[in-house]
């Protein structure tokens, strides 16, 4: 594989306020549809060799609204998924912490929710990361993943052979395309979390 490019979803009602968004399907804003859209210009869908994407509708429409789903080889990849915050989902930092002083999802997690949001440990969401590494990697040319913010930040931690909960380093907004790939032999991050300009 020569080149691994992330695309995070465009805004959704919830990620602009702020609010957990695991398995609950928020569409995108129309602010989060003009972001999409931008990332057309930022990747060259004829040059890519397998596109991935979240089954989440928000990453789906992003794929189209990002010219990605008529370039190359096209699959929904369950495990690119965002981390289930269990008892958290479509809750805000600020609003756990009324409960949990403190409380940072990198270091404290999630608590179990109902049985579509039974939740997930930071381990469980790195072994999604590196199965989804591992299946790129045997891949020739270039690959993009459209999928969630924290997800892929645990993901980048993985592909720098990093512990997953470094992630937490790796600020990402929605709409943006990032890059990984090699410097020489060793695995590198090329670009990180640009706006793409439509």
């Amino acid at each position: 594989m020569d080149e691994l490019i992330l695309l995070r979803h465009g805004e959704t009602e919830w990620s602009r306020d702020g609010r957990h968004t695991g398995r609950t399907d928020i569409p995108l804003t129309p602010r989060g549809e003009e972001q999409a859209r931008a990332l057309a210009s930022a990747v060259d869908g004829g040059a890519l060799t397998l596109v991935l994407v979240s089954p989440a509708g928000r990453a789906r429409r992003t794929a189209e609204l990002a010219g990605l789903t008529g370039s190359a080889p096209y699959d929904v990849e369950p495990a690119l998924w965002e981390w289930d915050y269990g008892g958290y989902e479509g809750v805000s930092t600020p609003d756990v912490r009324k409960e949990r002083p403190g409380w940072y999802l990198w270091r404290d997690g999630v608590v179990p929710g109902d049985a579509a949001h039974p939740g997930e440990t930071l381990e469980q969401v790195a072994a999604r990361a590196d199965a989804v590494i591992a299946r790129v990697l045997r891949v020739e040319g270039k690959v993009a993943l459209v999928s969630h913010g924290h997800f892929l930040r645990v993901l980048t931690a993985r592909w720098l052979g990093l512990s997953p909960g470094l992630g937490r380093h790796f600020k990402l907004d929605t709409g943006t395309v990032s890059v990984l790939g090699f410097e020489r032999e060793e695995r590198a991050v090329t670009l990180w979390n640009a706006p793409a300009r439509g």
